[in-house]
């Protein structure tokens, strides 16, 4: 045989002899799983879900069916803390909470950061930063009929009558807009009694408004009467007035985010500047042509009245007047 084929294959031996002891040493280096080991491996555990916030929520929002919702989560978080998703997980009871603690969007809702009705601080938390809470007496006719609740939004009428001794004037005021309802009665949700929603005639209304308005309420309180005027979901019109006007200016390059976070803090701010009033010559033209007609009897009464004036003598110069054809002469002396 040639000898530089036997080299050849002396050296592929030798080549596949050393690759089958590697291969060896390392399928030897990592032993098969025993039977006990495997035992010990534990499937991963099922994901929980638990409710997450929908959108941010700050400090002395109400909560609505809308504001959160059930997400998958670890199922090992440990904290009972959370609202996990269960039989016994009511979450129609979070309805009408309070957020006392800020929530993000997508964090999970952590009972400790919420308040129910009727604990305490229920009510100083849903109001926002600087604002007051006072309450105001209304009646099926001045409350809507009922048809109020909680987290609308209202203006303030004040009703009275001016004047004395046959001369009265009605006048109603518009002295308030854009006030939003805290609670109805007791209640700070739109269930009753019965947990229903329906329109309930209450007899108080608790209402957000800043130190200045609350003053103004107390004063309307003793003038006349207060009627609510119940406002649309969607009236966006002071908002559209203050943005022609120039009132409310957006920085330039702002996100869509925080642009609709300005308008949104904006549009619920409550407003007492623009007061508009009505009186009875408004809505009647018969009052208007009796105001009319009172008006001028008294203008004539007055005039009756007032003692004469006294009668002013004139003297002229003496002289005498001489006549010459068409021609009239005075030679005064």
């Amino acid at each position: 045989m040639d000898p530089r084929k036997t080299l050849l294959i002396g050296c592929a031996l030798m080549l596949a002899t050393l690759i089958a002891f590697t291969g060896k040493a390392m399928i030897s280096g990592s032993e098969p799983a025993s039977t006990d080991s495997l035992a010990a491996i534990k499937p991963a555990p099922k994901a929980a879900r638990i409710l997450v916030a929908t959108r941010a929520l700050p400090v002395g929002t109400i909560l609505t069916p809308d504001s959160f919702r059930f997400q998958p989560w670890p199922a090992d978080i440990g904290d009972a803390a959370y609202f996990v998703e269960s039989p016994k997980t009511d979450i129609s009871a979070l309805n009408g909470q309070v957020v006392r603690t800020a929530i993000s969007a997508g964090q999970p809702l952590i009972q400790g950061a919420l308040v129910k009705p009727g604990e305490r601080g229920f009510l100083a938390a849903a109001l926002g930063p600087g604002m007051r809470a006072i309450t105001v007496p209304v009646s099926a006719l001045s409350g809507v009929a009922g048809f109020v609740f909680p987290g609308d939004r209202v203006d303030l009428m004040l009703t009275q009558k001016l004047g004395e001794d046959g001369q009265e004037i009605h006048a109603a005021e518009t002295i308030l807009r854009n006030l939003k309802v805290l609670a109805i009665d007791q209640r700070t949700n739109a269930l009753d009694d019965k947990g229903q929603q329906a329109p309930q005639v209450s007899s108080m209304v608790t209402l957000e408004v800043t130190p200045r308005m609350a003053e103004k309420i107390s004063v309307a309180l003793n003038i006349g009467q207060l009627s609510l005027a119940l406002r649309a979901i969607t009236d966006n019109g002071d908002l559209e007035r203050a943005i022609a006007s120039g009132k409310l200016r957006l920085p330039d390059g702002v996100d869509p985010r925080t642009e609709q976070k300005m308008l949104t803090a904006f549009a619920s701010r409550p407003d007492d500047t623009r007061q508009t009033y009505a009186t009875g010559a408004d809505v009647s033209a018969f009052q208007r042509r009796y105001a009319g007609r009172r008006g001028s009897a008294t203008s004539a009464a007055r005039a009756d009245a007032s003692p004469p004036r006294p009668a002013t003598q004139t003297t002229s110069p003496p002289g005498i007047r001489i006549w010459r054809a068409d021609t009239v002469q005075t030679v005064i002396f």
